[in-house]
């Protein structure tokens, strides 16, 4: 049963930083990204940690446009693709910062953003909280598929693992950005068990978390300036409409979706999108918080989706379960 958690203390996101690859940079969003690394080594021997290097720079540009330092944080939650989340372990090792690791596939940067949020809602100080959300197409496609290297044909409905990240600061107050309402999402079993249609897998969680949060908040989608979901990309955004209109719910108005917007398909293999944790991460800081703090949104609905899968759950036979948590976010106030 999901519940909607209304936040005593709104968080306002004070801060944040995006960082991507080369394809990323070269796609329709390419100049809002706040830098990129044509190489995609971020100055590292392999990909693993050239994804360690992603995600430590990119949350250092997040404190240095706040002026503040690592001993400001209180509490870091950081996630990433590779096993154990070890980029995020090994990129932040250094800066001593009370450390949360946490892995929700593609729904990572909406997770840290919730319990974030939670846990600044349960301390009586003014604390400070950092979210860094990364992932890297050259790792996870080693990991969870075939290096690239063995040139391996991909499906229509295959997705292309950004090589992206995204750092969040996090406070409460309502200054910024500031997310209101959170709703943890539940595990669907969509029956998907094919890795290279994560769309499909994916949908389903997407559309009870849409679902059911509309209700539990007693909300319409025209309530709404943009609902935004992760990385269904083309064939789960698809799904997604399909299965939000069997139950006479409308969103085609207001959806976005990372995966879709990240590349543009006409020049770039992506095939059927982006995907990847850092896919969300990295639009949510270069282009939607952008533009609320223009004024253009004003509230919106953000829910990364991930297909919960590893290497050794494929190997087993089992379908991938997708979860969808939802953040809502409002405009600041100044």
């Amino acid at each position: 049963m999901q519940s909607v958690i209304e936040l005593q203390k709104p968080v306002e996101i004070f801060s944040s930083a995006s960082a991507v690859g080369k394809a990323e940079f070269e796609g329709p969003l390419g100049d809002c990204f706040d830098f990129h690394d044509e190489s995609e080594k971020f100055g590292q021997k392999t990909w693993e940690l050239a994804e360690s290097e992603l995600s430590h720079n990119v949350l250092a540009l997040a404190l240095n446009k706040a002026q503040l330092s690592h001993s400001d944080v209180s509490f870091l939650f950081s996630g990433d693709l590779q096993n154990q989340c070890v980029a995020s372990s090994c990129g932040h090792v250094e800066e001593q910062i009370p450390f949360f690791g946490i892995y929700g596939a593609c729904s990572t940067c909406t997770e840290g953003l919730l319990l974030a949020s939670l846990t600044l809602n349960a301390t009586k100080e003014q604390n400070i909280a950092a979210c860094v959300t990364t992932s890297h197409n050259s790792a996870a496609e080693r990991q969870f598929r075939t290096p690239i290297e063995y040139g391996g044909q991909r499906t229509p409905t295959a997705q292309w693992t950004a090589t992206a990240g995204g750092a969040f600061l996090l406070r409460c107050g309502t200054r910024a950005p500031h997310i209101v309402r959170v709703m943890p999402g539940v595990m669907v079993d969509g029956g998907i068990s094919d890795p290279n249609n994560m769309g499909a897998a994916m949908a389903p969680s997407a559309a009870a978390s849409i679902v059911s949060y509309l209700r539990l908040t007693h909300t319409r989608p025209a309530d709404y300036d943009a609902i935004v979901t992760g990385d269904l990309g083309s064939e789960g955004s698809e799904l997604l409409s399909i299965l939000l209109k069997t139950q006479s719910v409308d969103i085609s108005e207001k959806h976005l979706d990372c995966g879709k917007l990240i590349y543009d398909p006409a020049n770039a293999d992506c095939h059927a999108g982006g995907s990847g944790c850092g896919c969300s991460a990295s639009l949510l800081s270069a282009f939607f918080l952008k533009k609320m703090g223009a004024g253009e949104y004003r509230r919106i609905l953000f829910l990364s989706t991930g297909a919960l899968m590893s290497p050794s759950s494929v190997q087993q036979g089992k379908s991938i379960l997708g979860v969808a948590p939802v953040i809502e976010i409002v405009r600041g106030e100044n």
